[in-house]
């Protein structure tokens, strides 16, 4: 008799909301829809679920009492914490900005539809899920200038040997430089090979995420690695080699 594989763990939400209606309508209809999901009214809250249970993702509402949800989210980006959708009434779109720049995975402005909401979780988590630790081995590894970039464990080592924390972002739109090396790519190109044809992402955003690639690289190696060319695109100027 054969055994069935384990089940597949369900997926960990924290939904951190300051508005108890609203923080208890995503919940109910993320659960819904089979997701394991938690709660918190605020930043202290927070920091005890992610103490007790292994979140994969953040629903994280921007203004809020006492610690605000950019500062939250500098936080635990900068600890390697789990992926976070920001979710915020500033609709405009440098509170937008701000947002990705601060390292949020996607920016919602309220109100938004649950539907909508529900895709770009999906969407979040699949982008983290293929490039988790763990995840199925792609054979893909990259080296470039004394950087090597491991594309199963998204993890990027740089000349000096230290690893440079990658969101999910900035590592799919690595990926799509490395596989594109000396070619100018244009946003929609970026857009449509680092996330999908239908994927709902505005310009400025893909320019945001590369800045902060750009930077990353830029503290340890002095070339300008990533090159913009105005009403083009970018183009990443290094030679790339693979195993």
């Amino acid at each position: 008799m054969s055994l069935a594989a384990n089940p597949a763990p369900t997926p960990q939400v924290l939904v951190v909301d300051d508005d108890e209606a609203l923080r208890a309508s995503i919940a109910d209809y993320l659960g819904q829809h089979g997701y394991g999901v938690h709660v918190a009214s605020d930043a202290l809250t927070m920091d005890k679920v992610l103490a007790a249970e292994p979140i994969d993702l953040i629903v994280l509402d921007v203004m809020m009492p006492g610690e605000d949800g950019l500062s939250i989210c500098r936080r635990l980006t900068d600890a390697g914490g789990p992926a976070i959708i920001m979710v915020s009434a500033m609709g405009d779109e440098i509170d937008r900005i701000l947002g990705l720049e601060l390292g949020a995975d996607d920016y919602l402005g309220k109100p938004c539809s649950p539907r909508e909401l529900l895709a770009r979780v999906r969407a979040v988590l699949r982008r983290r899920e293929e490039t988790a630790p763990g995840a199925p081995p792609k054979g893909k590894a990259y080296y470039f200038l004394g950087f090597t970039l491991d594309g199963v464990r998204r993890t990027l080592r740089a000349p000096n040997g230290v690893s440079i924390l990658l969101t999910a972002g900035e590592f799919s739109l690595l990926s799509v430089f490395l596989e594109n090396p000396q070619r100018i790519l244009s946003r929609d190109q970026l857009i449509e090979k680092a996330r999908g044809a239908d994927a709902d992402v505005f310009d400025r955003a893909v320019d945001v995420q590369i800045s902060r690639l750009r930077r990353k690289l830029h503290d340890c190696s002095p070339q300008e690695i990533i090159k913009t060319y105005r009403g083009a695109g970018y183009l990443f100027d290094a030679k790339v080699t693979r195993p």
